[in-house]
């Protein structure tokens, strides 16, 4: 009797979100963890969260019904392996995201969200935020009524996101908004509309990344009637592959008016540079520097008379370009004649700042060349621009975090 009664309080005392007692936590045949208390004690662990606290969840596939959300400081989420340990929210009822947070000095790892109604992983407004080697995926493929973010840090100032895995995002795999210090390495983003996207953001540095099978692969934009503007992202090292899936962003969305086959976008963005990457086999083109103008937005609404529609100060440079550009569609089709049957490795739709001497537009690739597409003329006078060749007077900076945060510690046994 004693030993039961001793067994029975080491259960209620332990620690484990999942159930280690009467014979060991049990799965049913989906692979699901039986334990009706692990959402309830995985939420009540991240409201009573206090700073240094370092929350454990332990290898498993688990069904969530509701959003969990964080406000603590300096907590630290930890699973087993993004392919060991599962939040599942296939059966969401409520909630619009995976995991909501609102805390600085946030760390999570190791783990994967799965099939969540809305964004995946949304931290926001906060300081000081690592992700690293975390899943977030739509397991069942490209669709509108995905959820529109994968991984999701917006006005953060210090983000790193690394060793991640996005599929399946309705809007973007990785997205980073309105923030500021980010680092977005060593990541694969595949089947979402936007691969990694820096919108509205300065100071990003994009490396070692994959994006492969989006639509788009890698896209730094400027959207209007925002509160901030980005500028000074860098884009290199990266592998950015066949990023030709149909757009299945929802209608009216930013990446709606993302051509299947684009490479490396940059919208209506200022210092940008595009080096030492591979970029291949993207259909429309490798790289397309583009305005608020030619997005398919509605240009005759009112913007903000601070917000810059113009691309400026781009520089394409030591990159390895190879197929791409032969199959456009719609208006860019009939320019492929003009570059020996496919479109060249940089499109640039044309339309620059009047008020200013050049656009900064600069090409220094080898072989490449550029593209004007002519969009001031409606597309009627497309050209091979020959004359930028040339290079910013100072190249950006690498992008410093503090050294706390890129400490890790390891992938678990």
């Amino acid at each position: 009797m004693m030993a039961n009664r001793i067994a029975l309080l080491g259960c209620v005392a332990a620690l484990a979100l999942a159930s280690g007692c009467s014979g060991g936590p049990k799965t049913d045949a989906q692979g699901f963890v039986i334990d009706p208390d692990f959402e309830k004690n995985l939420q009540q662990k991240l409201l009573d969260a206090k700073p240094g606290d370092v929350i454990d969840i332990p290898a498993g596939k688990y069904a969530l019904s509701r959003s969990l959300s964080l406000t603590a400081n300096g907590v630290t989420v930890k699973g087993a392996g993004m392919d060991k340990t599962i939040l599942s929210f296939a059966k969401q009822t409520s909630g619009a995201e995976g995991m909501l947070v609102t805390g600085d000095d946030f760390t999570i790892q190791d783990l994967a969200f799965e099939d969540t109604k809305g964004d995946a992983l949304k931290i926001n407004g906060v300081k000081n935020s690592v992700i690293r080697r975390v899943r977030a995926e739509w397991t069942g493929g490209g669709k509108t009524s995905n959820g529109a973010y994968g991984l999701y840090p917006v006005q953060v100032t210090n983000v790193l996101i690394e060793g991640s895995v996005v599929k399946g995002a309705s809007d973007a795999g990785i997205y980073v908004g309105q923030s500021s210090n980010i680092i977005v390495r060593d990541n694969r983003a595949e089947g979402n509309v936007a691969g990694i996207e820096i919108e509205n953001s300065s100071h990003a540095d994009v490396y070692g990344n994959t994006a492969t099978g989006n639509t788009g692969g890698i896209l730094v934009f400027n959207m209007p009637n925002l509160p901030v503007p980005g500028s000074k992202t860098r884009v290199y090292r990266n592998n950015v592959v066949a990023n030709n899936h149909a757009n299945f962003g929802a209608k009216g969305s930013a990446v709606s008016s993302v051509p299947p086959g684009s490479g490396v976008i940059v919208n209506s963005n200022d210092e940008v540079e595009i080096f030492d990457n591979d970029v291949k086999d993207n259909k429309t083109a490798n790289v397309i520097i583009s305005s608020y103008y030619s997005t398919g937005f509605d240009t005759t609404r009112g913007i903000a008379a601070a917000y810059d529609p113009f691309p400026e100060n781009i520089y394409v440079a030591g990159n390895r370009f190879s197929g791409g550009g032969d199959d456009p569609g719609g208006r860019f089709t009939p320019m492929k004649a003009l570059a020996g049957g496919r479109l060249p490795d940089v499109l640039w739709d044309g339309f620059a700042n009047p008020k200013l001497r050049t656009p900064g537009i600069c090409v220094q690739n080898g072989d490449a060349k550029l593209l004007n597409a002519d969009g001031p003329g409606k597309f009627a006078h497309a050209k091979i621009d020959t004359s930028v060749n040339c290079a910013p007077a100072t190249r950006l900076p690498e992008i410093k975090l503090p050294e706390a945060m890129t400490k890790d510690s390891g992938k678990p046994s």
